[in-house]
């Protein structure tokens, strides 16, 4: 699997690659707190179903580029960077997957760059003005959301996270997914991501929180409806973001499609690998 950085946005993204170069571009973007790893499971089958697959660290996260400052996290930078990914490959447009703020990145890009995505299919990730009126309504989603206030404090997040080997972020990979999901072997290339050097001596882990407080300190305008089609692939077992974010989702969208998995939690491209591969490829050839 070719390992290259490209230069986007003003920054290097570091992107996987695999598949052939005339294929039709998939763009598969993370979450937190993962990375290109994220998506092991579906980059060579998509490959070898015939597309061309870009699957970025983004911004702040593992090789890439981990520019310095909470305003530097913002969503229109982070669409943008993916935007320079798709006039990298000289496309007009990409099928643009993405899990947790993956998702976020592009639901954003559906909003702000309509015209650049052929198919959006979306993981465990609610449209942005959703996640507000369900927050509104559903306390319990508040109370599964406490970490985002947490994450607003200087320093104490990255701090506590570093503590033995970042065990207490490879716990919750593992008390929040199914038995199983993630191996040994996987937490080490998280740790091993998790510890890159970022700016002002500090490990990747501060730019990657800095997502959280950036969205919070400033927030964009989300409420847009989108026209591109959506695939809404949602894990009911989540243990951060409840069903009625799905539905919620939904109804912002012009025309969107909704499967629920009731055993998946939110690491649902890990449980279900071959589902969502099959429903990647699926929409992506629409």
């Amino acid at each position: 699997m070719p390992s290259v950085f490209i230069f986007s946005n003003g920054i290097q993204l570091h992107v996987r690659q695999e598949g052939p170069a005339e294929g039709p571009l998939i763009l598969l973007l993370h979450g937190f707190p993962e990375f290109w790893y994220g998506w092991r499971h579906q980059i060579t089958a998509l490959a070898e179903a015939g597309f061309r697959v870009w699957v970025p660290d983004q911004r702040g996260y593992n090789l890439s580029d981990k520019p310095a400052g909470i305003q530097s996290y913002t969503l229109d930078k982070l669409a943008a960077d993916m935007i320079g990914l798709i006039d990298a490959a000289g496309v007009e447009k990409a099928t643009v997957v993405g899990h947790d703020w993956g998702g976020g990145v592009a639901w954003y890009m559906a909003m702000t760059y309509p015209e650049r995505i052929h198919q959006l299919v979306i993981l465990n990730m609610s449209h942005l003005a959703a996640f507000g009126e369900v927050l509104r309504r559903h306390p319990r989603q508040l109370l599964k959301s406490w970490y985002v206030g947490f994450f607003q404090v200087p320093w104490l997040p990255e701090w506590l996270a570093k503590r033995g080997t970042y065990w207490a972020i490879r716990r919750m990979l593992q008390r929040t997914s199914r038995p199983g999901t993630f191996t040994d072997e996987d937490l080490m290339e998280y740790q091993k991501a998790w510890s890159q050097p970022g700016s002002g001596g500090a490990s990747a882990f501060r730019t990657m929180v800095h997502w959280y407080r950036a969205f919070v300190r400033h927030r964009p305008s989300v409420q847009h409806r989108v026209t591109v089609p959506t695939l809404i692939l949602w894990g009911v077992r989540d243990s951060a973001l409840i069903p009625e974010l799905a539905t919620a989702s939904k109804a912002w969208c012009t025309n969107a499609e909704l499967i629920y998995f009731k055993e998946a939690t939110h690491w649902l491209a890990a449980e279900e690998a071959e589902a969502v591969t099959k429903w990647i490829i699926q929409k992506a050839r629409a």
